[in-house]
């Protein structure tokens, strides 16, 4: 049996940014494209997978900290974020990173918690408006 985490049967158990939620994320693969299955209570968002590289490649161009500003597909984003970037049409897929329509969004609040347990960005906890940055 396989220890290694990101998987199906080992996700990796995160925390909101603020600490006040918990949730999984594991690799997975849908229609021959790599996603992340990011699982809140019930609900099941997808992401592509390749938003951890190009989120890390994008902070660490950036070179300083930049807000999270989570919000979800309905609402606007707040430029100039982590969020926004996530759905922009100048980011390296030219749009969304979030891939079931109606969850789309979030991209701010689930993706940099797993960057910080890769090792990848350091995120702050406080209880609204965290930012995030390379390592």
């Amino acid at each position: 049996m396989s220890t290694e985490m990101g998987t199906k049967e080992n996700p990796w158990p995160l925390k909101t940014p603020p600490q006040t939620s918990e949730y999984e994320m594991y690799q997975d693969e849908k229609d021959g494209k790599a996603i992340l299955v990011c699982t809140v209570g019930k609900t099941v968002l997808h992401y592509d997978y390749r938003c951890i590289h190009d989120l890390h490649e994008m902070l660490k161009q950036h070179g300083d900290w930049i807000e999270l500003g989570s919000a979800d597909e309905q609402k606007p984003a707040k430029d100039g974020t982590v969020e926004a970037w996530g759905r922009s049409p100048e980011n390296p897929i030219g749009g969304w990173y979030g891939l079931k329509k109606g969850f789309r969004g979030r991209f701010g609040m689930y993706v940099p918690p797993l960057m910080e347990v890769l090792g990848l960005a350091e995120v702050e906890h406080n209880p609204r408006n965290n930012r995030m940055r390379a390592l």
